[in-house]
């Protein structure tokens, strides 16, 4: 995969992060359980990029 498509996806990635925090601020409690796994996968999709561009994968 090309560094350019990397960097998008990391950025879209960022983006959706951040929504799915202010999201789940502002949720009660007993609504907050999807929302936090929806951020669980975005954050460790978000991590996966920054390793691969910062070409830490395979190491």
């Amino acid at each position: 995969m090309s560094i350019r498509l990397l960097a998008k996806d990391l950025y879209r990635f960022q983006r959706e992060v951040e929504q799915l925090e202010k999201e789940l601020a502002a949720l009660p409690l007993a609504k907050r359980a999807p929302v936090e796994e929806k951020l669980r996968q975005a954050m460790k999709e978000r991590d996966y990029l920054k390793r691969a561009l910062d070409g830490q994968l395979g190491r």
